[in-house]
């Protein structure tokens, strides 16, 4: 199923846990589902013991966090992140990126990630024992320069370059595009 639900976009999500410590974590169990609300879904996978990783123990505790879309630019710096630190660890130091104080939430945003989504938790769907689905209101966006067309108000997904995750550690860009007008019946 993996293998075969792709490209699957990627999530660099931020953190902060009860102590302001700063977590960093890459997802790509994570989509949009609407525009009213704007609601994302992150899916986030306990540790082999059953125990929260640190991205959903934050999350719990605070009940906001941050999604930065992952472009090619960053992509080897949001692999570093995904490496099993101990808690406490500031993976995006580890990484080299920039943490940008939030606007409405206390977890910080990546200076170099082409847009970040600020968020609150909105609800969690537990999935047996191993896994949360967690759907997040955005209550703040983040566009780097150049993102957004600023008079049709369009993104632009060459700016983004956002990559995603395949099988295994396969990733892949979208920087092969082609347009299909929707039928006019």
């Amino acid at each position: 199923m993996i293998g075969t639900v792709i490209p699957r976009p990627i999530a660099l999500v931020t953190t902060v846990d009860e102590n302001g410590r700063i977590n960093a974590a890459p997802f790509s169990f994570f989509n949009c589902l609407s525009a009213d609300l704007p609601i994302l879904a992150l899916g986030v996978e306990n540790h082999p013991d059953m125990s929260f990783k640190d991205t959903a123990h934050n999350i719990r505790m605070t009940e906001v966090f941050t999604v930065n879309i992952v472009s090619f630019a960053i992509a080897e710096a949001m692999h570093v992140c995904g490496g099993k630190f101990p808690r406490g660890v500031d993976e995006l130091k580890q990484a080299g990126l920039t943490a940008m104080p939030g606007e409405k939430v206390v977890s910080p945003w990546i200076a170099e990630a082409p847009a970040a989504f600020e968020c609150r938790r909105h609800v969690t769907l537990e999935l047996g024992k191993s896994r949360q689905i967690i759907l997040d209101e955005i209550i703040y966006a983040h566009y780097r320069n150049g993102v957004v067309d600023p008079e049709r108000l369009r993104v632009d997904p060459a700016e983004v370059d956002a990559i995603a995750r395949l099988g295994g550690d396969t990733c892949s860009t979208i920087r092969d595009r082609f347009g299909m007008l929707t039928p006019q019946l």
